[in-house]
C-alpha cells in the first residue's frame, strides 16, 4: 500500500513537526551511502554550505556519509517514516511503491546527455509525475543528483555482447536492470552500492554494473580491470525530506532549503560530463581498459532488450505507460 510508510511514520513526523515549529533553528540530518569524497557527497556538502550561508545559521545540516546510518535500500523507509529528516537514495529504490521510476533504466532509452537533461527538468512530463508519486510515500523530492550512464565492469575481457554474459553473475542495483541482465542471458544479483567493492573482491559476482564515477570514488580498479561503456541506463539519485517534517518548517526555512536544493541540483548536473571524463581517466591511469561498444554490438544488446520494455509496462501500469511515452517523445 502506497501510504504504508507514511502512516507508520505519522507519530514520528508529528513530533518532528512540533519541535521544528518551536525551534529557533532547523537541523537537517542527511543519510548518504557514498563517501563524502564522491561527487554525490560533494554535492550534499555544497547544499550544506549554501543553506547554512543563506539562512545565516538558522538551518544546520549534519551529513552521515558512507552508509553510517542506513544503506541505500533502507533510505525510503527511514525518510518516509520520519526516522531521519533527509536522505539520498538511488531513484530505483522507490520501485516497490512507484514501479514507473525505472523508466530511467529502460535499455538505451535516455542514452544521451541532452535526453537526460530534458527528462529530469523539474517541469518535465517524465520527472514531474514521478516526484508526485514519491510524495505519497511520505517523502518529498528536493532535488535530483546526476550519477551518469551505466557501465559494466569485468576482469580480463570486456562484455561486448549478451553472449559474454552467459552463465555469469552480474551485480545490479534495481529490478529493471535485473530484467535486462536476465534478458541478455546473465544472472542478476542485487548488491548495494556500499557493498559492491567487497562483492567484486570476493567474487560474489563476475560482472559489475555501476555509474562510472563510482570507479573513482570507490577505487574499483583495485578489484576490476575492464570497463565496458554501455550507457544502457541513466542512473539518478534523489534527495528526499520527510513530508511531515517539511510541512512543519517555517515558510522561510522551506524557501531557503529549496533555493539551496536548486543550486545543488544545477551544479551536479552541469559537472556530470567532466566528472565522468575524470573517472574514465582515473580508471585508465590505474590500469583499467576502457572498451567502447561498436554500433553492431549495441544493436545486439538492443535486440535482446525488448522483454524488459514489456515487463516494465506490465509492472508499472498507467503511470509507467505515461512516463515511457513522454520519454520516447523527447527524441522527436
Amino acid at each position: 500500500m502506497k501510504f504504508a510508510r507514511f502512516a507508520i511514520g505519522l507519530a514520528a513526523g508529528l513530533a518532528m513537526t512540533a519541535s521544528a515549529a518551536l525551534a529557533d533553528t532547523t537541523t537537517l540530518r542527511i543519510t548518504l551511502q557514498l563517501p563524502l569524497k564522491s561527487h554525490l557527497g560533494e554535492n550534499v556538502s555544497l547544499f550544506k554550505q549554501k543553506v547554512e550561508e543563506i539562512s545565516g545559521g538558522d538551518i544546520k545540516v549534519e551529513i552521515y556519509d558512507s552508509a553510517q546510518l542506513y544503506k541505500d535500500n533502507e533510505v525510503p523507509q527511514a525518510v518516509g517514516s520520519g526516522a531521519i529528516e533527509m536522505g539520498v537514495a538511488s531513484l530505483t529504490r522507490y520501485v516497490g511503491d512507484v514501479p514507473a521510476v525505472d523508466v530511467f533504466y529502460m535499455p538505451f532509452l535516455l542514452n544521451s546527455e541532452d535526453l537526460v537533461r530534458k527528462a529530469v527538468a523539474q517541469d518535465s512530463p517524465v520527472r514531474g509525475p514521478l516526484d508526485e508519486a514519491i510524495l505519497e510515500t511520505g517523502a518529498r523530492v528536493l532535488w535530483w543528483q546526476a550519477y551518469g550512464g551505466s557501465v559494466l565492469l569485468s576482469k580480463g575481457e570486456p562484455i561486448r555482447t549478451p553472449a559474454d554474459l552467459q552463465g555469469k553473475k552480474v551485480r545490479v542495483f534495481g529490478k529493471t536492470l535485473g530484467e535486462w541482465i536476465k534478458a541478455a542471458g546473465g544472472a542478476p544479483t542485487m548488491v548495494s552500492g556500499s557493498e559492491q567493492y567487497i562483492a567484486y573482491q570476493r567474487g560474489t559476482v563476475d560482472v559489475g554494473m555501476t555509474g562510472v564515477s563510482a570507479v573513482d570514488s570507490r577505487r574499483l580498479w583495485e578489484v576490476m580491470d575492464t570497463i565496458t561503456v554501455t550507457n544502457n541506463a541513466d542512473i539518478e539519485f534523489i534527495v528526499v525530506v520527510n513530508e511531515q517534517f517539511w510541512q512543519g518548517l517555517p515558510e522561510q526555512h522551506r524557501a531557503w532549503i529549496n533555493e539551496a536544493a536548486l543550486f545543488a541540483e544545477k551544479d551536479v548536473r552541469d559537472r556530470m560530463s567532466s566528472i565522468e571524463a575524470a573517472s574514465y581517466k582515473a580508471g585508465r591511469e590505474n590500469g583499467m581498459t576502457v572498451y567502447e561498444l561498436s554500433d553492431e554490438e549495441v544493436a545486439a544488446w538492443e535486440a535482446a532488450a525488448q522483454p524488459v520494455y514489456d515487463q516494465f509496462l506490465a509492472d508499472s501500469g498507467e503511470l509507467g505507460a505515461k512516463v515511457l511515452e513522454a520519454a520516447r517523445a523527447l527524441k522527436n
